[in-house]
């Protein structure tokens, strides 16, 4: 894809929804199943809390898990919540005139976050392949957060990478294997994070934003990813009823808690 696939030359017109397919297919060069897990996190919503949620996105980037939501439950409303203000923008273009969905900036290690919300509860907190940028103790600490906001009954999901460090030989050949199939998808022109943001830093409406991102965030660097066990502990810990994983692939885990 080119700059001109996704902005016209009359700037500032822009094709959102090219940014958002741009995005999707470079995390599918990270994540070939990343739609299955979309799929069976929108399964459990409609399970527990029914098919109109009240829906906090966290961690929302350019609204992945809004936009599957909306196109599944019409019905149901959505609040994004994101620090970054490139993916904050795709957002806000693709989502302009929506009234079911409302975004937020807002820095998650504050936490006063939740102040910046529109509602006090929420019937599902959902995200996914954005946590593990924090490290244990923060997280932990968000985690708490987010169950406060959980009403009783709603559910709180989170689809990311959580690595059994048990079993190395077991991580070392599925990561092998994984990165493999990755080097071939680039050879055939997949775009991969670093390539996505050189994309985003030469569009004219995008580059302002995307500068002002590397600034807060830097270069792309990951926390913790403890494991699935790790990560149902501290959720009944800071006031979860219930949690366990409801999907897994090799490497990435959709753990589910029930308020």
């Amino acid at each position: 894809m080119t700059d001109a696939d996704i902005t016209t030359a009359t700037t500032p017109v822009v094709d959102w929804q090219a940014w958002q397919e741009s995005w999707d297919r470079q995390q599918e060069w990270y994540m070939p199943d990343r739609e299955e897990r979309f799929r069976i996190m929108l399964d459990m919503v409609e399970a527990l809390v029914g098919p109109a949620p009240r829906v906090l996105d966290l961690a929302c980037g350019t609204g992945t898990i809004t936009a599957r939501l909306l196109a599944r439950f019409p019905e149901a409303t959505s609040t994004g919540v994101d620090l970054d203000p490139a993916l904050l923008a795709i957002a806000q273009g693709t989502f302009a005139g929506d009234e079911r969905v409302s975004l937020v900036t807002a820095d998650l290690k504050d936490p006063d976050w939740t102040a910046k919300l529109p509602y006090d509860s929420y019937d599902a907190v959902l995200t996914a392949t954005a946590l593990h940028w924090l490290h244990a103790e923060p997280l932990a600490a968000l985690y708490g957060r987010v169950a406060e906001i959980v009403r009783d009954g709603g559910v709180f999901m989170n689809a990311d990478h959580m690595i059994d460090e048990t079993t190395p030989r077991i991580n070392a050949a599925e990561r092998a294997r994984r990165h493999a199939q990755m080097d071939a998808a680039k050879a055939g022109g997949a775009l991969d994070w670093s390539e996505w943001w050189q994309l985003a830093a030469k569009d004219p409406v995008l580059a302002g934003p995307t500068a002002r991102r590397f600034e807060i965030y830097g270069e792309h660097a990951d926390g913790d990813m403890p494991s699935a066990q790790w990560h149902a502990r501290v959720l009944r810990e800071k006031g979860f009823g219930e949690a366990r994983p409801v999907w897994c692939s090799p490497s990435d885990t959709l753990l589910l808690a029930l308020k």
